[in-house]
């Protein structure tokens, strides 16, 4: 049985809507033809990931979203995950969004590095943007 789970790491944090997000989680895998195993997010602050940074990725920085992918078999998901509640409150800021709108697109990006999709060069980063709109727009 597919399983979409939601958790939290250090901090206090009521997620709303968890039904509907799970249907647009799953059906945006889907869509890009992949099996749901087992997708966990874990909302945490902003030291906690600095923590995950540091300690898988050797990086010394904040950042939003760290996503792993746990999968043994092609076109299969299943991963964690970790996004930093600090750094979506921040950006939702930045962006003149809402915090759930803000979380919603994190959530997305996250799923779609698992889906493949990568933002390290600036064509990768405008194609992995063009998808995070494409499915944002399909949320219920």
């Amino acid at each position: 049985m597919p399983k979409i789970n939601f958790f939290t790491e250090d901090i206090n944090y009521t997620l709303k809507g968890k039904t509907s997000l799970k249907k647009w989680i799953k059906e945006t895998i889907e869509s890009e033809g992949y099996v749901l195993n087992e997708l966990n997010f874990i909302f945490c602050s902003d030291e906690y990931l600095l923590r995950v940074n540091q300690d898988f990725l050797q990086h010394d920085y904040y950042t939003d979203v760290i996503t792993f992918d746990n999968s043994e078999e092609l076109k299969t998901i299943l991963g964690d995950i970790f996004i930093s509640i600090d750094r979506v409150k921040d950006n939702a800021k930045q962006n003149k969004a809402t915090t759930h709108d803000e979380l919603c697109r994190i959530i997305i990006h996250g799923t779609l590095h698992l889906l493949g999709y990568r933002d390290k060069t600036k064509k990768a980063k405008i194609e992995m943007t063009k998808k995070e709109e494409f499915y944002l727009e399909r949320r219920s």
